[in-house]
């Protein structure tokens, strides 16, 4: 058994998870918490990383650092991605983050991000083949493979954040707006998904997909419980994805399973996984919604890495 603890920092949040791994690979989660810090906050439009977003994810990751020196971890494993791969500045966000944790944080790859996605995603969901589709605030990861393995990856630079300030300054969204974006996003997804073969499992992680997949289901309350592994209705993600878009921010605030960090950009987000449902070849009738996802992910890397050790 491992003790680990694994940090996502996205460009929308930031995420910790402490979790036991045992031998057969079976997780029994501690501590999860997500916190909003935008990291990203206008790095599609100035190339670089805002002091004030470094300072909230810095924050953040000091008041992580304080849970998992009380939790007694074997290792940790700190994994940033699209905001921090896109800025200039990055070096300056690697030094910050390195002062509190005191060990270099890793800026992923896209690649490597969309394996640590699909490893995370597939743990518990069985070894079938299946896409597994990640949206996040900078970036869009799609992954196929089968048995635990990757057979192909692919990273989009399409996220709720960068999309919703290149193309959705109104709210709501104006019609204009919206074509704008799903020509943007036609024009990206169709040449990433042609020529492939029928996917058999369409899984969904990350809170774009939480979010939308509560829409769907009309919960009172957000539910991990009733999120993980819930199997939807391809039309019925669709239309919540549309629902979403057309709401301004002020009513998504008050739906009750809406992060109130996401409502902004979560438009933006469903927009990109309603045109994957339309572009993509799908052999099903429904979307797999997944909890476990990169962050479970950069756990395992980080106790498979504890082991070599």
């Amino acid at each position: 058994m491992r003790r680990v603890a694994a940090i996502d920092c996205g460009t929308n949040s930031i995420r910790l998870l402490v979790t036991d791994l045992g031998p057969d690979g079976k997780a029994h989660d501690l501590v999860r918490d997500m916190r909003i810090v935008r990291l990203g906050e206008g790095v599609d439009r100035t190339g670089r990383l805002d002091p004030t977003a470094i300072e909230r994810t810095v924050t953040a990751t000091r008041e992580y650092a304080l849970t998992i020196g009380e939790m007694g971890v074997d290792a940790v494993r700190f994994c940033a991605t699209s905001a921090a791969r896109d800025a200039e500045n990055a070096d300056d966000f690697r030094s910050a983050i390195r002062s509190v944790l005191g060990q270099e944080p890793e800026i992923l790859s896209g690649d490597a991000e969309a394996r640590a996605s699909f490893l995370g995603a597939t743990s518990e969901l069985g070894p079938d083949p299946a896409l597994v589709v990640d949206i996040g605030g900078g970036s869009t990861e799609l992954v196929r493979g089968a048995d635990g393995e990757v057979h192909s990856a692919v990273s989009l630079d399409i996220g709720s954040v960068r999309l919703t300030e290149r193309f959705l300054a109104s709210d709501p969204p104006s019609i204009t707006e919206i074509t704008d974006l799903v020509d943007h996003l036609d024009a990206l997804l169709a040449p990433a998904v042609a020529g492939w073969e029928p996917v058999d499992r369409f899984i969904g992680v990350a809170g774009t997909v939480t979010t939308v997949a509560a829409h769907a289901m009309q919960l009172s309350t957000y539910d991990s419980d009733r999120i993980h592994g819930a199997r939807l209705p391809v039309d019925q993600v669709r239309e919540a994805c549309i629902s979403l878009v057309r709401l301004p921010v002020v009513d998504r605030r008050h739906l009750p399973f809406m992060h109130p960090g996401r409502a902004d950009v979560i438009g933006a987000g469903a927009l990109i996984l309603d045109r994957l449902l339309e572009l993509a070849p799908l052999a099903t009738d429904e979307v797999v919604v997944s909890e476990r996802d990169i962050l479970d992910g950069i756990a395992r890397g980080a106790a498979d890495a504890a082991g070599t050790n």
